[in-house]
């Protein structure tokens, strides 16, 4: 193993890989560096060494870029402010949050409950949570807005017990963790949940990696607002609290340059890094912290370690010839772990006892004071320090990485062991212990009493720690977290600016997703209203035409566009600004969906809604990040989902990877997604303005949805919307397009999105050449229509007395005889939704095998999805049930050559978008 490899994970290799040619000169530099420190301070000291290292590049000394720094706390202890809090106080209330938290997870466990809950996060992050909530963040009665904060989702039950001190909460609701149906009205979810608490809840984290993406784009959208001028969002502050272990998602690390490139300076990650997994350590054979400081430091972040706790301070002080601090960079992540589940004497002799100098350093300290020597993360003063930095320093965004020990002060059974985070109750030994080192003031007879229900402890509302806390919360704006959603009611469009989608394309072709652009773009231009929508584009805005935007709308760029555009002189030339409405996010699909959650749920966390659209690549919309649009219903956003580029066999070239037969199903597992797969720009219209009438009209009982709307790039003539329109129908699921007219042998076609051509081709092919009478139904929404028949038999199970209600696809189709023929440029199972509901004899035909590269008449023709196959399939029904000739079938079968891809005619060769 080479010397790099060695030390990789400790340091950044300043000297450890050259020679020491004058070790007596070195010693007489480092000496003047000590002295400078002992006689001017650290601050001075920095500048110095900062000077050194500009006027080495100015004169070509190659130094190596520091992207760790030793395994020490990054303020110095002299420049530590002040703290400037009632330290008893707050320490006296956090030990009573801290038992609470235990306690109601540990009633969660008793016999015929047994719904789980995690001791030990926080328990080990209660210092970090504490310090910002009694001297930084900020409540929405704040006169600055108020501050966003991302609590790490396994910490939950400190927030329930926060609650419950400042009496929000009582100990009925503390009882009813994670029973949110059989403690209906006292019920307090498992985690942050804005949709099962929306009053309590803001920001749903717990889904791994969510939080950090989330995080940095509501604090872009902050600075989005502001520069945009729709609010001021100078003096709000996004907190997003992480596990060290969370940071191995890639959605954790994969976003941090925006917030950089941006200067999110109102934006702090604090890391608690206890140095474990859920099961197990994070990094036993190296240093996480060492990791992801050079980690952040290489995005752009200002980094800020909290490690060791004050009692540290003069060890490292007597620290001389820098044994402890070379102790502390070589040690393993996994021995410090080690270490805490041991003992003080442990310690002495497997940390302090590796050098002569490090052992003396503790030779008058008892084991029981090695014992207490705390990391940073549990020492109020260190972490008020680090978040008093991060507030204040300007142009980065901070991370703040703070040490701690997971189920910290919860026993010898708890801490740092590998399986804490699975451990949901404590012996009645470990409650009393852990009464004992909290100094709670219940007795041992109250405990055995039942040990599945040790009580909850309040000291009063009159109590001093209380008053105090209470005011700080006063002090600092108001409860946290809490969640209001009181900004709804917004000038919707007139009806003028769908007068577009209405009128068709005339005699042009055009495909939806351009006749989806160009209702957005008059929607954009309505004066009322325009201006909250947000756009949000992660790649090819050329793809689907919305490159028309550039010059006017502009795209979102908080330093404006500083360049000489090469593309200037086009009259649709790139143009950035800092008012730029545009949110284009780059080739980032799931930065596109935390940028539609934060506009999207803008009307709560701000009081001034937005209008998210979101324009995708429809294959890498639900399958790549269906967590994060689960996240986004979750915190109940609303805003419009584009999946462009629709269909198996649309997508025309691109192959495999592209061509999307599925989301339809995907996006119907998420109960907020209402899903259509419009034909034309005129049903896109209704959908649109239902869409905005139900999310901002101020009168549908439940407006936290997304929609989901499909569009193609496949040009046809749009026709213009007929005038008996049932848009009751169109908005619902399903109405009748075309009715036959022929009489003959009777069947019905159901087509959605860009097969609707394929079946009124059918149509008239059945007419023509085989005396077959069909009606045309556009299904603009199986999901829609499914739901809905569910929720009729769901009714109808419910109440068995009263006359079921008839599914609304049942309705429609009342009338309509002979036997059904359903075709989607989808798999089979997105029109097979609806099959259950209606009595007729029911034939599907889906796209169900992978897509692949080919012509669209080629394409559809493999999956028997064309025009042709419609008609065939439509004989084979008939014929079976007498209303035509048996040999129907097999002619028509061969006439068309059905399984020659090279005979299919469905479709045309054009169109991007």
């Amino acid at each position: 193993m080479s010397v790099g490899e060695e030390t990789s994970h400790i340091l950044s290799g300043l000297t450890n890989q050259l020679p020491d040619r004058d070790p007596e000169e070195t010693a007489e530099w480092v000496e003047s560096f000590d002295s400078l420190v002992a006689e001017r301070g650290t601050e001075r000291a920095q500048y110095i060494m900062r000077s050194l290292l500009q006027r080495a590049g100015a004169q070509s000394v190659g130094v190596p870029m520091v992207t760790t720094t030793d395994y020490v706390n990054t303020i110095p202890a002299d420049q530590e402010p002040e703290f400037p809090g009632n330290e008893e106080f707050e320490r006296r209330y956090r030990a009573w949050m801290r038992w609470n938290a235990a306690v109601m997870v540990h009633r969660a466990q008793r016999p015929g409950i047994g719904v789980g809950g995690h001791i030990s996060t926080y328990a080990g992050a209660a210092t970090l949570y504490e310090v910002g909530f009694n001297h930084f963040f900020r409540g929405k009665d704040h006169p600055g807005g108020g501050d966003q904060v991302f609590f790490q989702g396994h910490a939950s039950p400190g927030m329930y017990a926060r609650a419950f001190m400042e009496g929000r909460l009582s100990e009925e609701d503390l009882d009813g963790f994670r029973q949110e149906k059989s403690r209906e009205g006292h019920a307090l979810s498992s985690y942050p949940h804005p949709r099962m608490m929306p009053e309590f809840w803001e920001f749903p984290t717990v889904s791994m990696g969510i939080g950090p993406m989330n995080a940095i784009y509501q604090a872009q959208s902050n600075k989005y607002l502001h520069n945009r001028g729709i609010k001021d969002t100078a003096d709000q502050q996004v907190w997003a609290f992480l596990g060290d272990g969370e940071m191995d998602e890639p959605e954790s690390r994969g976003l941090l340059q925006l917030a950089a490139n941006d200067n999110l300076d109102n934006l702090t990650f604090v890391v608690n890094c206890n140095l474990q997994r859920l099961d197990g350590p994070v990094r036993g054979n190296g240093k996480i912290v060492q990791e992801l400081e050079a980690f952040f430091r290489g995005a752009g972040w200002n980094v800020i370690k909290v490690l060791w706790g004050r009692e540290w301070d003069s060890l490292l002080a007597n620290d001389h010839q820098g044994h402890l601090v070379d102790i502390m960079n070589s040690t393993l992540d996994g021995d410090y772990q080690t270490y805490k589940a041991e003992s003080g004497g442990f310690v002495r002799e497997h940390f302090f006892g590796k050098t002569p100098e490090t052992k003396e350093l503790v030779a008058d300290l008892s084991d029981e004071q090695i014992w207490n020597l705390k990391r940073g993360g549990h020492d109020y003063w260190k972490v008020y320090a680090a978040y008093k930095a991060a507030t204040e320093f300007k142009g980065k965004p901070t991370v703040i990485l703070a040490k701690t020990v997971k189920g910290y002060g919860l026993g010898p059974h708890f801490e740092a062991r590998n399986a804490t985070h699975q451990m949901k109750k404590l012996t009645l030994q470990d409650l009393k212990d852990f009464r004992d080192y909290l100094r709670i003031p219940i007795t041992d007879a109250q405990l055995e009493a039942d040990p599945y229900r040790p009580p909850y402890y309040h000291p009063g509302s009159d109590a001093p720690e209380i008053a105090y806390l209470m005011e700080r919360r006063k002090a600092l704006g108001g409860f946290l977290p809490e969640r209001r959603s009181a900004g709804d009611s917004i000038a919707l469009p007139d009806a003028k600016s769908y007068e577009v989608a209405k009128r068709g394309s005339g005699r042009q072709q055009a495909a939806t997703t351009m006749a989806f652009v160009r209702l957005l773009k008059d929607l954009m231009r309505d004066k009322e209203f325009g201006h909250r929508v947000v756009p949000i584009i992660p790649d090819e805005a050329r793809t689907f035409g919305m490159d028309a935007f550039f010059p006017t709308a502009k795209i979102y760029n908080p330093k404006g566009q500083n360049y000489l555009s090469v593309d200037r002189d086009l009259v649709l030339a790139y143009k950035e600004s800092p008012a730029g409405q545009i949110v284009h996010v780059g080739i980032n699909e799931a930065g596109s969906i935390a940028a539609f959650t934060a506009a999207g749920t803008s009307y709560a966390t701000h009081g001034e809604p937005l209008v998210p659209i979101y324009v995708f690549y429809s294959m890498f919309g639900f399958q790549r990040t269906g967590d994060g649009i689960w996240a986004a219903a979750d915190q109940m956003a609303r805003g419009f989902i584009i999946g462009a580029t629709a269909g198996r066999t649309t997508l025309t070239g691109e192959g495999t990877q592209h061509a999307d037969g599925h989301s339809p199903i995907l996006a119907s597992t998420n109960p907020a997604v209402i899903t259509y797969d419009p034909a034309y720009g005129y049903e896109i219209g209704h959908i649109m303005r239902a869409g905005l009438e139900r999310m901002y009209g101020g009168k549908h009982p439940d407006p936290n949805v997304m929609y989901y709307l499909t569009v193609y790039n496949e040009p046809i003539v749009q026709p213009a919307e007929p005038e008996d329109l049932d848009v009751d129908g169109l908005l619902k699921g399903i109405y009748l397009l075309a009715a036959a007219k022929v009489d003959g042998p009777r069947t019905q076609l159901l087509a959605s999105g860009v097969s609707v051509p394929w079946a009124l081709e059918a149509q008239k092919v059945l007419a023509e050449e085989w005396g077959v009478s069909a009606d045309v139904w556009s299904v603009t929404s199986w999901t829609e229509l499914r739901r809905d028949g569910l929720a009729a038999e769901e009714e109808a199970f419910l109440d068995p007395g009263a006359e079921p209600r008839v599914p609304f696809i049942t309705q429609q189709l009342a009338g309509a005889t002979g036997p059904i023929v359903a075709v989607s440029d989808y798999m089979k199972s997105v029109p097979d939704q609806i099959r259950q509901f209606l009595p007729n004899e029911f034939a599907t035909l889906g796209a169900d095998d992978f897509g692949f590269a080919d012509t669209r008449a080629a394409a559809r023709r493999y999956f028997k999805i064309d025009t042709h196959s419609i008609v065939v399939r439509a004989l084979q029904m008939l014929a079976r049930r007498g209303e035509v000739s048996a040999d129907a079938p097999r002619e028509a079968f061969e006439k068309y050559r059905l399984l020659d891809v090279n005979a299919g005619t469905t479709g045309n060769a054009g169109g991007d978008s």
